[in-house]
């Protein structure tokens, strides 16, 4: 990529997508695109033509998308699967047909089988049954690498997919009803501590085991991608090490300091047992994570504070 490039971030405001843009503005790339919702419907097909057809990006970083923790899935499973597809197709479809010379599709772990072999390699998409809870968004996620695999074994387009881990950091969502389990253990946590009171409730057993990259790493990811990768493979990014949720509970309770007991709601989903990515082929290339998790908790702790002010 040149820095002069016009560069569209497609979902620039939220986790996965700001921290895109927030890098690559750090890294001298001033020529970025952005469009809020309000400004541009990425679920009609018409207007996403348009946009591209006028704005003729030369690099695309795919991060929109309808996301969600356990409860939302559960409770919006069309909206998951239709509006995902619907954005994604939209997205790269004008991309391939109005000139981008590079597309970023960004993906989730949830991709993978519920007991994929662990760590979990590349080589395991497809291999097994989805995890029952977040299914319709896996669909979605790996009908979009297969379509930027389609088209670049069809017509050559340089689109890629990479598949983040668990995410968190600056810009997370908080919301009880659709968050992921990190910031809507930061919020219950927190608020147990204002209201003083002796415990907290957690979803499941505990036991599942977890992975987390700062969304930061994730960003210097994409980009050393983006500069560095044309393949045709989808390559994994997570930071190699994971832990029990009782034990980010835990963690999250020694950060925020809250003094209270833990107790685990056993008739709540727990989910994938267990979720650790192998990475080896992004850190062969020669990217590695910086960020470790307490820190990356800490972080997102002070902008929640920051935000509640």
């Amino acid at each position: 990529m040149k820095e002069s490039d016009r560069i569209f971030v497609a979902g620039h405001r939220g986790l996965a997508g700001g921290a895109i843009h927030r890098e690559l503005q750090r890294a001298g790339y001033g020529n970025i695109i952005t469009r809020c919702s309000a400004e541009l419907n990425l679920r009609d097909r018409e207007a996403t033509r348009a946009f591209f057809e006028k704005e003729r990006p030369a690099v695309v970083a795919v991060a929109a998308a309808k996301v969600g923790g356990i409860k939302a899935n559960n409770d919006f499973p069309v909206e998951f699967l239709l509006w995902n597809l619907q954005i994604q197709n939209n997205i790269i479809e004008a991309a391939a047909d109005f000139g981008v010379e590079k597309l970023l599709f960004l993906g989730s772990s949830c991709i993978y089988p519920k007991f994929a072999k662990q760590p979990i390699p590349e080589t395991e998409l497809l291999a097994g049954y989805l995890e029952p809870t977040n299914e319709p968004y896996a669909i979605a996620k790996i009908a979009g690498i297969k379509l930027c695999q389609a088209y670049a074994k069809q017509h050559g387009k340089r689109f890629i997919s990479a598949m983040p881990t668990n995410l968190d950091g600056p810009g997370d969502n908080f919301d009880l009803n659709n968050s992921h389990v990190l910031p809507a253990l930061l919020r219950k946590v927190h608020e147990a501590k204002v209201r003083n009171d002796s415990e907290v409730v957690v979803w499941g057993t505990g036991t599942p085991r977890r992975e987390f990259l700062h969304v930061d790493d994730l960003a210097g990811a994409c980009r050393f991608l983006l500069e560095n990768y044309d393949g045709i493979d989808l390559v994994n990014v997570g930071y190699g090490d994971d832990v029990t949720i009782r034990e980010l509970a835990e963690t999250i309770c020694e950060v925020v300091g809250f003094g209270g007991a833990l107790k685990f709601d056993t008739t709540k989903p727990d989910g994938t047992p267990r979720k650790l990515m192998d990475s080896t082929r992004l850190l062969s290339m020669g990217w590695k994570p910086s960020i470790p998790l307490r820190e990356g908790i800490r972080s997102t702790y002070e902008w929640y504070l920051r935000q509640l002010k």
